[in-house]
């Protein structure tokens, strides 16, 4: 017992009441490399959490292992075995799991009928089955402390179908649901479940989209470069009106809903994203799909 803790119990009538430290939180964030994953671990570390910082090749990175109470760990959210590990050792770190944000993702793009096989299961198996893993790894630790919240990163796009990313919007529309079940689902054992849903940030995210071609199509040929050519340029300026929004913004909302129990299931972050979802409740969602259409859309007929 340190001198300090002796001090204040033999200042006080009554020591046995005095109440125990409480534990330092833990946080899981998957996609710790850049974006959103990043700020968030700075985020947390700051406010004094320990920050479990997951990314497919930890070893590449020179920042955030110097932060007092990080730590590195290797995942691959398409890798149930290295999620497992990675899980399995966060706990024999920190003895427990407080909150998991699964953050990682990326975006595909293009025509789903040029999608090959291969393309469709690594953006469903990384943006929607590797939530789903790292989930269910984590669900019996915050079971047996019958507390803890997830919080799962989607888009816009998981809101409304965007124009050339079926794929992408077919994965993120399942976190949505997925959600929403488990909100329901875990209430019972105190686990709060959480959407994060960005509209356009400053993240990378235009440089590490693909574009599904695995299977393409010379009769799509001039329609594919067409659209690849609208979506550069689309790319290389901030989207208007708005332009882009402040990624800490968002890594700042993590945390918010991680320290406030009753943050409400969807947060939708962003002036384009807010505006967007008020322009639905005033035109409807029909309406606003076909200005979403002709506002992201080449005329390919042009």
């Amino acid at each position: 017992m340190s001198t300090s803790i002796k001090q204040t119990a033999s200042s006080t009538t009554n020591p046995t009441t005095t109440p125990a430290a409480m534990p330092v939180k833990t946080v899981v964030i998957t996609g710790a490399s850049s974006g959103f994953g990043r700020l968030a671990c700075k985020a947390f570390q700051k406010a004094g959490w320990n920050v479990a910082a997951t990314m497919r090749s930890p070893e590449r990175e020179n920042e955030l292992n110097t932060l007092r109470n990080v730590q590195l760990f290797p995942l691959d959210v398409c890798d149930r075995q290295s999620i497992e590990s990675t899980i399995t050792s966060v706990m024999e770190t920190f003895g427990r799991i407080d909150c998991l944000i699964n953050n990682a993702g990326y975006g595909a793009f293009g025509f789903l009928e040029e999608a090959s096989e291969e393309e469709i299961m690594q953006q469903m198996n990384t943006n929607f089955l590797g939530v789903i893993n790292t989930t269910q790894a984590v669900l019996p630790y915050m079971r047996k402390q019958k507390e803890g919240s997830i919080i799962n990163v989607t888009s816009l796009a998981g809101l409304m179908g965007m124009p050339m990313l079926s794929l992408y919007s077919a994965s993120k529309f399942a976190v949505e649901g997925l959600t929403e079940s488990l909100s329901h689902e875990l209430a019972e054992f105190g686990i709060r479940v959480h959407l994060i849903e960005p509209g356009a940030f400053k993240t990378g995210f235009s440089s590490a989209y693909s574009f599904n071609e695995g299977q393409a199509t010379p009769e799509l040929n001039r329609e594919r470069g067409v659209y690849k050519k609208f979506l550069d340029n689309m790319l290389a300026e901030p989207p208007k009106p708005f332009g882009y929004g402040d990624p800490q913004d968002v890594a700042s909302l993590m945390l918010k809903i991680a320290q406030t129990p009753k943050s409400p299931l969807r947060n939708v972050i962003g002036k384009d994203g807010k505006s967007l979802m008020l322009t639905q409740k005033l035109l409807g969602k029909k309406r606003l799909l076909k200005v979403i259409g002709n506002a992201a859309m080449p005329k390919l007929s042009a």
